[in-house]
Parts: C-alpha cells; structure tokens; sequence
C-alpha cells in the first residue's frame, strides 16, 4: 500500500471514529469523567475507545508499527513505522458540549514525520497532508497565511495543565502579543490550533508543556502548508521538546518576542 492510499484509509476511520465521538456527545454521562494528575487534565471513556478503535485499525493497515498515544498505547513496533495519536484532543471542551475538539493522527518513518490527519469531529473538516505533497482540508489545497507583520496577526495559545518556574515568563510573552496583534484566541485543542494555522485562518501559534501526541498531525500539516515549525530556541526539537512557535510568514517576529522573555 503507498502512502496516499493509506492516507485515504485513515481518513475514513478518523470519520468512523468521529461519528462515534459526535453520537457519545449527544448522552455524554459525565459520572465516567476520570482525572489524570491535575484537575483539570481528564479523560473519559470517549477518549479510551477512540484510541482502542484507532490502534486495532491502524495496526491492521501497517502491520508491526509502532504506537506513542495519549491513553498508554506505547509500543515499539517491529518496523520504522511509528504512529503517534490523540483520540481525542481537546476532550476537557468535548466533556462540556464545547465543540471544538479532534482526532489528531501523525505516522512517522525512522522518526522522521511522513503523514498527517486532523479530524475536527464536530465541523468535519478533515485536514490532511503526506510526504512531497501539500496540505488539505476536505480535499482542497490549503496554504497559511501570507500576512507578514504581527500587528495585522491573529495568534492561538494554549495554558498547560503543568506549569513550571517558566509561567511567568509565558504569561509576559501571552501580554506582548495581545498588545501587538489582533488578539490570542485559546481554542482548548492543539491540533485544531495548527490546522487553523495551516489553512490560514490564524497566522500563529505558541505553547509549552506539549506531549508529541498533541503536535505531530497538525506540526506536519502545517509544515506542508508553507508554515515553519520550531521549538523556542529555533531548532526542531518540538515534538519532543514540549515547545512549540508555529506560523506562516511572521514566525520570526513570534520568535523574537518569544525568546526576548524565555
């Protein structure tokens, strides 16, 4: 199977999946809500299921991959191919009938990202790229924003469930570009953030304490869009490096701003 027909694959099982999701909001029965660590940082039986459905299909279309996911599903794999996943990104929004969350999808191959999906389950847009080739949402060419200055720039943030001795400096760097942009929008979902990035709707997005499940799909999708992806010092450590400034062509004025108060 080459890449596009498997990108085909898991595109239909993110809608399968995202069909579930959007059933279970409906009767969502908020006494399954469990805490993982902080109170704020929960996951529910949605999220459980979404990820069981999505490892017994995924290992099927690649046999002997390897998984990192959010709800424990952590193996090597016996080939180069890994798959790194988040059922359900944005699921403190999904147990409050805020419909902004997504199924997050990243492949790589000798660690290196080939493949990227995000599903936003409640709009169904599906954005999607592969290797050599552009980004998509539902099928059409997306690009990110041409906007070159942050004044005319509308960014997305997120605040970590986990904060470290750095808070203050990221709440200095969140008070910077609400006085030097159009505004910071806190969508509650990574993955919905970089999609967004990608297509244009917001020309960037910054945050800390990141897990590489809530970034692979949508760091990918952005980068086939034309966008730039870097940690906080400008190197490529943000899949695994829990940082992330990610934009179209003002990602070196966010840079700036960024490590003036890192």
């Amino acid at each position: 199977m080459n890449l596009a027909e498997l990108e085909k694959k898991v595109i239909a099982l993110c809608k399968e999946v995202g069909t579930f999701m959007r059933n279970e909001v409906k009767n969502f029965d908020r006494s399954k809500i469990e805490q993982k660590g902080s109170f704020s940082n929960l996951v529910s039986y949605v999220d459980k299921e979404a990820e069981t459905k999505l490892v017994r299909e995924l290992s099927t279309l690649l046999p002997g991959s390897g998984f990192l996911g959010e709800e424990g599903t952590n193996s090597e794999g016996s080939n180069e191919y890994k798959w790194i996943i988040d059922p359900l990104d944005g699921t403190t929004n999904f147990l409050h009938g805020l419909p902004i969350f997504a199924i997050s999808i990243g492949l790589t191959r000798n660690n290196k990202t080939i493949l990227g999906i995000v599903y936003e389950v409640s709009h169904e847009e599906c954005f999607h790229a592969i290797e050599g080739g552009p980004a998509y949402c539902n099928d059409q060419v997306i690009h990110v924003s041409p906007i070159r200055t942050l004044n005319e720039s509308l960014l997305a943030t997120g605040f970590p469930y986990y904060h470290t001795e750095k808070k203050d400096n990221y709440l200095e760097i969140i008070k910077t570009f609400l006085e030097q942009t159009h505004g910071i929008r806190r969508l509650g979902s990574a993955a919905i953030d970089l999609a967004y990035v990608a297509c244009g709707r917001m020309e960037g997005f910054f945050e800390y304490n990141l897990k590489p499940w809530d970034v692979a799909g949508g760091a990918f999708i952005l980068q086939q869009a034309g966008g730039k992806v870097t940690d906080f010092s400008g190197g490529n450590n943000y899949l695994f490096g829990g940082e992330l400034c990610a934009a179209g062509a003002v990602h070196s004025e966010m840079l700036k701003v960024i490590q003036e108060k890192w």
